[in-house]
């Protein structure tokens, strides 16, 4: 596995500090508040457990499944829900944890549609952020990362379902993925 690697982008260390960093401050932000923390499956389950182990507040989780991708490292465009969270979100902060915004597509649906159900208010935090490759007009609130435009893996993040369990973010050697 390690063998598929170019680089080590971000190490385990620097993961773990700076999701120590978005916990207090988000620990800061929603005190007195009823924070339903939302995890992006799969990619996300990562990052949302080490989070949400760091916050010092009361909160919830629940999951949501999505995708975009499909065994493809380019985005369809075409958000699909595969999985829906368990409960209602009306009258929740709802603060969406993802391992990375990129083209912007599904979080900005995802965003939209919890809107639409109702909530009090919502945010985005998400470990990677790549704003070359956004299409969609979305920023988040917390940030961990600012990345470049490389085809990133681990800690969370898959290539056709491999690589999630890598304690850091590496960058996928182009030949592994290039013949789509």
């Amino acid at each position: 596995m390690i063998q598929a690697i170019e680089r080590v982008l971000i190490s385990e260390e620097d993961l773990k500090g700076k999701v120590k960093e978005l916990a207090k401050q988000i620990s800061e932000d929603y005190a007195n508040k009823d924070l339903l923390m939302v995890s992006i499956l799969k990619g996300g389950f990562v990052f949302a457990a080490d989070l949400f182990r760091n916050l010092s507040i009361p909160a919830s989780v629940d999951f949501m499944a999505v995708s975009s991708y499909g065994a493809s490292s380019k985005s369809s465009g075409v958000v699909k829900i595969l999985k829906d969270l368990d409960r209602p979100v009306e009258g929740k902060d709802v603060l969406i944890a993802e391992d990375i915004l990129d083209s912007g597509v599904t979080l900005n649906y995802l965003k939209k549609l919890l809107i639409q159900r109702g909530v009090k208010s919502i945010k985005i935090c998400t470990i990677l952020n790549k704003p070359d490759r956004r299409k969609a007009d979305i920023v988040a609130d917390y940030v961990g990362f600012d990345i470049p435009d490389e085809f990133v893996v681990g800690y969370g993040l898959d290539y056709d379902e491999k690589y999630r369990n890598l304690p850091f973010v590496g960058i996928l050697k182009r030949e592994i993925y290039e013949n789509e």
